[in-house]
């Protein structure tokens, strides 16, 4: 199996290094008998995804470069929270790479658990979402019992007018939204409403 190893320390300063993450990741290929490709190393914090290591190793994934990504565990990977978390996991699996954390037995889509591992990181990643959803309703509830409104702001019928004026002079919705100062999406949604 070809095998991708990300490490990550969350310091520039140099008083943390990636030594002991991979020597033990080093010894597990070498264990399972795992072709080492390439060791991505990271020295920027998991609340990232900009890290430009972490975008590699997608970017690779995608192109198919490796079968299997290996690292020492879930926070070294990413901390950003566990819906970004299990989606980051999720487009690996997407582009036909399996996953495993050295640390956390239970994050690993190598073995004959593979498709459970996936389908209960896609239920928790749904679950999250819900629960997103949830707290947004809850928050506009509260917002309008303080009287607040939410949603885009309405725009007026003299400005619906000038949207259908331009619009028959041939002006393109970008064109529009630039002298109205407007968005060209609400452009384009005000300019065919009769």
């Amino acid at each position: 199996m070809r095998v991708l190893i990300y490490a990550r320390v969350s310091t520039k300063s140099g008083r943390q290094d990636v030594s002991n993450q991979l020597l033990q990741l080093r010894k597990y290929c070498e264990f399972k008998d795992y072709t080492i490709i390439e060791e991505v190393i990271d020295n920027e914090s998991g609340m990232s995804n900009t890290r430009e290591g972490f975008k590699l190793i997608f970017s690779k994934a995608a192109k198919g470069d490796y079968d299997l990504l290996l690292f020492w565990s879930l926070d070294r990977f990413s901390r950003e929270g566990s819906r970004k978390t299990i989606q980051y996991l999720q487009r690996l699996d997407e582009s036909g790479v399996k996953f495993k954390s050295l640390q956390e037995e239970y994050i690993d889509s190598t073995g004959i658990f593979k498709d459970a591992i996936v389908a209960l990181l896609a239920a928790l990643a749904e679950q999250e979402r819900i629960r997103l959803s949830e707290r947004v309703i809850a928050g506009l509830e509260r917002a309008k019992l303080k009287g607040k409104v939410g949603g885009r702001p309405s725009i007026s019928n003299r400005t619906i007018r000038s949207i259908k004026r331009y619009k028959r002079m041939g002006l393109s919705n970008r064109a529009v939204g630039r002298i109205l100062n407007i968005d060209d999406k609400t452009v384009a949604k005000y300019s065919f409403l009769e």
